[in-house]
């Protein structure tokens, strides 16, 4: 049976930088749920919040007031240390510039989340090899990331991502350095991760094609979702 209970939910949720004695409001009063399973992309125009949204949710920023609810846990009431914990155990990145360490291979780069597990390094080896093989990368592993394509660097970002089995994936821009047929295979594999490994999927995007991929898409201008 379907699960649609929520995963994420956020309840009035404002945010605000600094910029000297100025004060520049993100987002206002943001209340809304995603649902398990989900594919959500979240569009909208240069400024309007889409980026500070996701980073509220995967714990990398901090509200100034509102509460944001991840499975059952108020990560606005974490201390950093806690915070930092949760995200390690919690929540995969993919970014829209990879984020790979260039000394490290595509093997080491996927381990890196791994270390701040108990898991042994046979259990760490078999971890990385399942993740790389699911991004068909297992062939790729000794590889740098400069001996990769770009598309090749983003899917092993997809296998750093998700080989601690994260609660949530939070994807900022994920095919905006891609050419359109390495986009293409990055959107596919996250579409299939979210339909047979049931991931919930949370990506900030600006083209209008990576958002069509999406189960539901939702709109912010000016730091509010539009109707």
């Amino acid at each position: 049976m379907e699960d649609n209970s929520s995963i994420v939910e956020v309840r009035h949720v404002s945010k605000s930088y600094h910029r000297g004695d100025l004060i520049v409001p993100v987002l206002t009063d943001i209340t809304f749920d995603i649902a398990r399973g989900e594919f959500l992309a979240i569009m909208g125009p240069s400024g309007s919040g889409k980026s500070t949204l996701l980073n509220l949710i995967a714990g990398i920023d901090s509200v100034d007031s509102g509460s944001i609810i991840v499975e059952g846990e108020d990560i606005t009431t974490l201390s950093e240390t806690e915070l930092a914990r949760w995200r390690a155990g919690n929540v995969g990145f993919i970014f829209q510039f990879y984020n790979l360490i260039p000394v490290l291979t595509a093997f080491e780069n996927v381990e890196l989340p791994l270390n701040l597990t108990n898991l042994s390094a046979g259990e760490r080896k078999e971890h990385v090899r399942t993740a790389l093989r699911m991004v068909n990368l297992e062939d790729r592993m000794d590889h740098y990331p400069s001996q990769l394509s770009g598309g090749e660097q983003q899917r092993v970002a997809i296998a750093r991502a998700v080989v601690i089995d994260p609660t949530i994936l939070v994807a900022d821009e994920p095919t905006g350095d891609l050419d359109r047929k390495s986009a293409e295979d990055v959107l596919g594999l996250m579409e299939r991760m979210n339909a047979k490994l049931g991931k919930t999927i949370i990506m900030v995007t600006h083209d209008p094609h990576a958002a069509g991929k999406a189960h539901l898409i939702r709109h912010l201008e000016k730091g509010v979702f539009g109707t």
